[in-house]
Parts: structure tokens; sequence; C-alpha cells
């Protein structure tokens, strides 16, 4: 699907790239201190703390995502940007407050103040290895395919040309390079998002025509308790989970609020980024049913491209393609941005605890040169993805996201859960998660095989055949002659044989497959649970935590001093700020939309 692209196309989008590079080069030269780097001096307004948040959270994905699920099944799939604003608002009144107050750079370094120090290097170690084998490589593919699609770019082109532009100002300029480029490219994305939406609605006719056009089920967001993809169980009470753990407790975007000047604009941020979320299901899922409606030829993941090659004149057509590239270099930017300042201040200052105010920023720009290289090496995997990996990369933060959230949720509000309660949560989480995701994966393959006759790539094979034991045998050396077992017969040897000696095989089999076919959004709220019994039960019968641990950290000890130092020697905590009236109404309002919104689409 190629894109002829005119003259005034280019100009726009040549003063984009020209306004991204000023900015992320003019905050170069403010970024001396580690907080001036990582936090952009923690004087971020309101008004860049809301449009940062949501230009993070959007990137390619969505575009291509929410577009193509919108154009197959309608507005359902518009829950997840809706429940966001809910998650906006708890992130802006429920934990703001306290990661503020305690003055922390990243989010392992909260959860070492709450519980300890081995919740902190969990939480880096998965949160550092996701952001470079998921978010990282998730962004490029779907952003390589998106200029694919629209621009006729190959997929190594448009993948080399997003890390290197969007490294040059996130190395120089640090967070605050980060935020101030998302400001503006919020403005473009959704600008951009919206003339595109504006367009297709007056090409087909307008929203009566869209209403004749497609099945009365495209308009209902609440779909029934058995559907595959939206339950509304799942929607109601597993949705919320995921968003918490994203918007609340991930580095990627919590960073944001701890640049903000005080309390009440990091709130009053969130407050913003919650309305900026109501957008998406208008200008992102609706385009998908436009272009569902308007071209029969068009399905799934084309049909955000089609609209823009099919419906935009010269001129326009700049300023969408504008609008693409700043939700995928933004994403980028972010993970680069947040990547450096966990390896930073979680790992390297951990070792160096001396390091210099110098040191730690050149070792901030060190290792966001790192990132921004291995975003280089992974594009050479990022052609042997396909579609179907692709959605197993984002279900991997999903797997291991309920208890962490569990951990950060209720580790505020009750102060008597400790590090032990914690830390058996969250490796419990993580091995439940992977047990999922490996039997989702196996359950597949096994079905597909059944169906038709499927040649796995020899990419693949080669790198399962590293788990046989004979191979393992080798490498160290053994001269046993061990049994050339592949994992899924280690599998069978271990699981299913015993199961089936005590007569079991049969219960056994129908509970892994359950496992592996459960709504992932119901298998979220079963984690959740499970976590959180982990969590409560292992904290009650081990020793409370001491009391000057968890001073300022809960709301029953919210008016004492976090202890620990503060950040920098010779800083000042942000200053505690008194909640509005004014961002009560706003909150309140936000809900009453959102409200408002399933009402008319139930």
């Amino acid at each position: 699907m190629n894109l002829t692209i005119g003259f005034v196309d280019l100009l726009i989008i040549v003063a984009y790239f020209y306004l991204v590079l000023c900015i992320g080069f003019y905050f170069a030269r403010k970024g001396k201190t580690s907080t001036g780097y990582f936090l952009a001096g923690r004087s971020v307004e309101w008004w860049a703390v809301g449009a940062s948040l949501f230009a993070s959270n959007i990137s390619s994905e969505h575009f291509i995502g929410l577009a193509g699920t919108g154009a197959a099944s309608g507005l359902a799939v518009g829950h997840f940007e809706l429940l966001a604003v809910f998650c906006c608002l708890t992130l802006g009144w429920v934990f703001v407050p306290f990661y503020l107050r305690s003055g922390v750079f990243t989010m392992p370094e909260f959860l070492e103040r709450r519980y300890g120090a081995a919740s902190r290097w969990y939480l880096t170690t998965v949160s550092v290895i996701a952001y470079v084998l998921t978010k990282i490589s998730v962004t490029l593919f779907a952003g390589s395919l998106l200029l694919n699609q629209v621009l006729d770019w190959d997929i190594i082109t448009s993948c080399l040309f997003l890390v290197i532009a969007t490294g040059l100002y996130t190395i120089a300029g640090g967070l605050g390079a980060v935020i101030y480029t998302e400001v503006m490219q919020t403005i473009v994305l959704v600008g951009g998002a919206t003339i595109l939406t504006g367009m297709g609605l007056y090409q087909l006719g307008g929203w009566n025509e869209l209403a004749a056009r497609l099945d009365p089920g495209h308009f209902n967001m609440f779909k029934a308790i058995d559907h595959p993809d939206f339950p509304w169980t799942g929607i109601i009470f597993g949705a919320p989970i995921l968003g918490i753990w994203y918007w609340c407790t991930d580095q990627f975007i919590v960073q944001r609020t701890l640049g903000a000047k005080n309390i009440n604009h990091a709130r009053s941020g969130a407050i913003f980024a919650g309305y900026l979320k109501l957008l998406p299901l208008f200008i992102m899922v609706l385009p998908g049913m436009i272009a569902a409606a308007l071209y029969a030829d068009i399905n799934g993941d084309k049909a955000y491209p089609a609209l823009v090659t099919r419906v935009l004149p010269s001129g326009l057509k700049g300023i969408v393609i504008a609008g693409l590239l700043a939700a995928i270099m933004s994403s980028l930017a972010s993970c680069f941005n947040s990547c450096s300042t966990l390896i930073t201040m979680d790992v390297y200052k951990k070792i160096r605890r001396r390091a210099s105010e110098r040191e730690l920023v050149f070792f901030g720009r060190f290792f966001t040169l790192v990132i921004v290289l291995l975003g280089i090496y992974w594009i050479k995997f990022i052609p042997l993805l396909s579609g179907e990996l692709y959605i197993y990369l984002q279900s991997v933060q999903a797997y291991i996201s309920p208890p962490i959230a569990a951990c950060f949720l209720f580790g505020v509000f009750f102060a008597r859960l400790n590090g032990k309660g914690a830390f058996c949560s969250l490796i419990l989480g993580f091995i439940l998660g992977a047990l999922r995701l490996i039997l989702e994966l196996l359950y597949k393959m096994e079905v597909k095989a059944g169906v038709e006759n499927i040649q796995l790539p020899e990419s693949l094979v080669q790198f399962m055949s590293q788990f046989s034991l004979a191979n393992l045998g080798a490498k160290l050396n053994l001269t046993a002659n061990l049994p050339t077992y592949s994992l899924g017969d280690l599998t069978h040897t271990l699981l299913v044989q015993p199961a089936a000696s005590l007569g079991m095989s049969d219960q056994l089999n129908e509970g892994f497959i359950w496992l592996a076919t459960i709504n992932f959004l119901h298998f979220a709220i079963l984690l959740f649970g499970v976590c959180t019994v982990v969590l409560f039960l292992i904290s009650f019968i081990t020793r409370r935590p001491l009391p000057e641990k968890i001073r300022g950290l809960t709301f029953r000890t919210a008016k004492e001093h976090p202890m620990g130092e503060t950040p920098m020697a010779g800083e000042e905590l942000p200053p505690v700020q008194t909640w509005s009236w004014l961002q009560i109404f706003f909150s309140i309002l936000a809900a009453a939309l959102v409200g408002a919104i399933w009402y008319i689409f139930r």
C-alpha cells in the first residue's frame, strides 16, 4: 500500500522532526544533575505531565490494534481506553502523594522503601527485561508495519530510522526532552487522528450511514460473559487490574509524575491524562469501523492505513503521518529513558553508592545509548516476528502484572503487609503467569498442528533444540547418554506420566486445557486473587514491618515524614499540597463522562 507524498506533506514531516530535535537538544543543556536528567529537575507543570502520560501510552500498536479490532468487532475494545480514565484518577489521588513524598526516582526504589531490597531487585529485573524484549520490539514491529503500509518503507529501514531519530534527543536531553517533545507530539497525533476521523465520516456520509452499514453489535460495548475477547466480567473486574499496574506502578508511565513540580501538579496532570484517554475511542477505534464500512476489502490491521491512503488529500496526509511518527517515537523515547533510569538508579547507583552527579548523568546517557543500540540490534529480528507472536509479546506483560499491582495497591492501604509476603506474592505470580503463557503457546501450537500441517521456521526449531537434555549434556561435557527429550517431552515425563499412574491424567489434561484457554482477563482476576491471598497470608504469619520503615508510605502513616534521605544532598522533597475542589470537580466529571459513554453504547 503506497502513499504518494506531496511537497506540502514533506514540509510538514520535516518541520515535525526539526521541532522534535530542537526541543530535545534544548533540554540537553539542563540535564546537569541526576534529578535534572532523570526527573526533569522536578519542575514539570501539570499540562506537560498529562500530555506526556498520554503520548507515552499511545503508540503504533494503538493505531493498528484499536482500529483493526474496531473494524472487526466494534467499540468494545475501547473499554481499555475508558477504564484508563479511572486508572489515571487512581494514580493522581492514591499513589502520587506517596511517590512524591518519598522522593524516589523509580518504582522499584519505592517498592524497596515499602517492602525491602528483594522486591526492588525483582521489579527492576522484570521491568528492564520486559522493556527490552517486549516494549521496544513490539513498538518497532508495529511501527514498521504501519510505515510499510502507509509509506511503503521496508521494515529494516523503518526500524533503523525510528531508533536513531528517537535515540538522538533522548540521549541528549533525558526526561525533560522526552516530556516536552511528547507535549508537541500529543498535539500532532491528536490533531492528525481527529482530521482523519472527520474526513472518513464525511466521505462515508455521516454517523447515520455508519450505523446503517455496520452490524448493530459493533456499537454495543458490553459483551456476553462467554465472549472470547471482551467478556463483561473480564472488562469490569480484570482490565482494571492490568490498568493499575500499567498506569500506577510502571516506571514507563509513572516517571512523568515523579518529575512534577509538586503533588498538585502531578495529580492535575494525571486527571488531564484521564480526559485525553477519552479520545482514542473516537479517533482510533472509530476510524477502524469507518474503514470497514467504506471498503469491503479491508480487514483487521489494514483498517487505519487504508483510511490514510484512500481518504486524505495532499497536505493533510503530512499531518497524519507526522501524528503516526509522533506516536511511535514518543513510546520509544519513554522506553529508552525509563530503561536508562532503572539501570542507573536501581543498579549502577546501588553498586557505586558514592557516584557523583556528573557520573550519574554520564552513565545515564551511556545506558540510554546502550538501550538504543539494543534497539538497533533487535532490528534484524523484526522481520521474523509474526502478528501472532506480537500478541504473545503483549500478553507477557499481562501475565506478570497482577502480583505487582497487588503489592503496590494493598501496600499503601495496609501497613501490616511486609517484605516476605510481597516477595512470595511476586515470585508465585511470576511462576503462575509463566506457566499460563507456556501452556497457551503449547496448546495453540497443538491445535494448529491438528488442523493443518504447519512447518515451523527453521530458526524456531534450532532455538527449541537448545532445550533438549542431550544438547545440554553435551555443553556440560557429560559422558552419560542422556535421552533426547524436548521441553514438551520433559513436561510429559514430569507431570503427565505421574498423573496417569495415579489415575488423574484426564483431570490434569482438562486442568491444563482450562488454564491455557481461559480468557486472559479472567486469568488476571484469578492471578490477582491468588497473589493477594499469599501477600496477606505470609505477611500475617511473619513479623510485622518496623514502624520507622513504613513512615509516610501508607495511609495510616501518611502524615509522618518518610524514612531515608532525600534523593540528593541539598534537595528538598516536593512540598505537600492539599487537594482542591477544582480537582475533585474534574475527577467526578471525567468519571461521569465515562459512565455516559457506557450508557449510550451499552
